[in-house]
């Protein structure tokens, strides 16, 4: 559904009004595509601290000019690695006073900063002010712009994740925290398509945002397996026809879904997306068990199964991905939602406990993405004030599209990734909720 006060705000009585009435005023976004595949503008770079990273090289190839003059940057990555002490944060508001408001629309900027060392309180003091220093300013940019902070000790691991975080692809992610490991991944040979050659499954494409992963994934050059249940069969295929991969029909709620999986792909699988979820929404004291068992069982209970045992069978390919759905849900909760909240909350808990024994013992990343406001026919059903509230609730003051999630998923599922492991990041445009 479309968002008209979106398109309002755009006009010049539209304008006229949020300023004079004090009303949100969003800012369309820019995401990707193949005609403007990067943001318009260069990248401005500042340290705060005494700062050992390597990233000249990195930031390079995040396709972004270097601009060192502080006009108008599409992006600004402030280096504050070295923040060790109250302070040195004098040197973050020194380096980024000056210039945040000279950042372009829809533009970009990443707060870089170090792990929190357990034996130095001043500095795990001062890089979780980072934090708060973070989020509260992506709640003042305006204008489509978003802020993010990246925890790394090694600039080469995080290049997908700030090649990620400085393109248009990035577009409804903002204030978020996202923690990088050392481990390097090799780049793929074809960075437009980074992954030729590899296998990846996602379930519940058949519509919404299934559809808009398994999209995503095929133009990064995945041959995509789009699995859905049997009713669900015509859409299926209308999916896979349009993106060139195949079909696998399956109820995931079957006790031997896992397997059957498996023996459907005997070559393996590089990338699980565990996309399928439903909602029986009611309250709880108006909650029969039959409304509250199946949620619980097709969000959480068939991802902890078939995730098993696909590991179990090895059907998972070293260096490889999965990717759940949580949902800032599970995160801040939601009234008529304890089902869905509980179910949302335990992929959180799955990808926390399961992403070091994974990587360790299959060499296969977890991580999750964590919708927020989506425009799809499910939220096109919600009734227009709470709608509109939900849509507003956010530093980006608009809500965000299937595809947003899809990008973020891609990036999880990137070659590239594997230092980006048991992450749950919120696709919310900054929500107010769980914030």
């Amino acid at each position: 559904m479309a968002d008209r006060y979106l398109r309002f705000t755009g006009t010049a009585p539209g304008r006229f009004l949020t300023r004079r009435l004090g009303l949100p005023r969003p800012a369309p976004l820019r995401r990707w595509s193949p005609e403007r595949p990067a943001l318009d503008g260069g990248l401005l770079h500042l340290t705060a601290g005494a700062s050992r990273l390597a990233l000249a090289p990195v930031l390079a190839r995040t396709g972004l000019p270097a601009d060192e003059t502080a006009g108008r940057p599409a992006a600004v990555v402030l280096d504050a690695t070295g923040v060790r002490t109250v302070e040195d944060l004098d040197g973050v508001h020194a380096a980024l006073h000056p210039v945040v408001r000279s950042v372009a629309e829809s533009g970009r900027i990443v707060v870089l900063g170090a792990p929190l060392d357990p034996g130095d309180h001043h500095q795990a003091a001062a890089q979780q002010a980072l934090e708060g220093f973070t989020r509260s300013l992506g709640k003042e940019t305006g204008g489509g712009r978003t802020v993010n902070l990246v925890r790394l000790t090694d600039a080469p691991a995080a290049e997908s994740t700030l090649r990620f975080l400085l393109s248009p692809k990035s577009a409804y992610v903002s204030g978020q925290v996202i923690a990088v490991g050392d481990q390097a991944s090799p780049a793929p040979e074809d960075a437009d398509r980074p992954l030729t050659g590899r296998t990846a499954l996602v379930t519940g494409a058949a519509r919404g945002i299934g559809e808009a992963v398994a999209a995503t994934l095929a133009r990064d050059g995945a041959d995509v397996v789009v699995l859905d249940v049997p009713q669900a069969e015509q859409d299926a295929r209308r999916v896979a026809e349009r993106i060139g991969g195949s079909v696998l029909l399956l109820d995931m709620t079957a006790a031997d879904a896992g397997a059957r999986i498996a023996d459907a792909l005997p070559g393996g699988l590089d990338v699980l997306v565990h996309n399928a979820g439903i909602t029986r929404d009611r309250r709880l004291v108006n909650m029969p068990k039959d409304r509250w068992s199946p949620v619980l069982d097709v969000n959480l209970g068939r991802v902890l199964r078939t995730t098993d045992a696909l590991l179990e069978a090895g059907a998972l390919r070293r260096d490889g991905r999965i990717v759940a759905t949580a949902s800032i849900a599970g995160i801040a909760g939601n009234a008529g939602q304890t089902n869905y909240g509980a179910s949302k909350a335990g992929v959180t808990g799955f990808v926390r406990a399961l992403a070091p024994r994974a990587l360790a013992e299959h060499g296969v990343t977890v991580n999750a993405v964590a919708p927020g406001f989506i425009e799809t026919k499910m939220t096109a059903a919600v009734p227009l004030f709470i709608r509109e509230a939900g849509r507003r609730m956010n530093s980006l003051a608009q809500g965000g599209l299937p595809v947003d999630v899809a990008e973020t998923t891609a990036w999880f599922a990137h070659p590239g990734s594997g230092a980006v492991n048991g992450q749950v990041v919120r696709v919310c445009g900054q929500s107010l909720l769980g914030a």
